[in-house]
C-alpha cells in the first residue's frame, strides 16, 4: 500500500509542475508562432525596401536617358574610313 501511496504522490508532484509550466507559456510565444511572426516582418521590410527602390528608380528614369559616353576620349575620330 506504501508503494502505490509514493508512486501516486509523485506522479501527481511531477504533473502538477508540468501543467504549471504550460500554463505559464501564452499561445504567442510558443517557437513555431514567434518564427511566423518574425518571417511576416521581414516580408514586410522586403517590401518596403522593394517600393523605395522602385520610386528611386521613377525618379532617376529621365538621368538615364542623358548618358555620356565614358570611352568617348579613347576612341579615334572616325574620319569616315569605315
Amino acid at each position: 500500500m506504501n508503494k502505490l501511496l509514493f508512486g501516486a504522490i509523485a506522479l501527481v508532484v511531477l504533473a502538477t509542475s508540468a501543467f504549471a509550466q504550460k500554463g505559464m507559456a501564452s499561445k504567442d510565444s510558443e517557437p513555431l508562432m514567434i518564427l511566423e511572426r518574425e518571417k511576416k516582418q521581414q516580408a514586410e521590410q522586403v517590401d518596403r525596401q522593394y517600393q523605395r527602390a522602385i520610386e528611386r528608380s521613377r525618379k532617376g528614369g529621365d538621368t538615364a536617358a542623358a548618358r555620356s559616353d565614358p570611352w568617348a576620349n579613347m576612341r579615334a575620330p572616325n574620319d569616315g574610313k569605315r
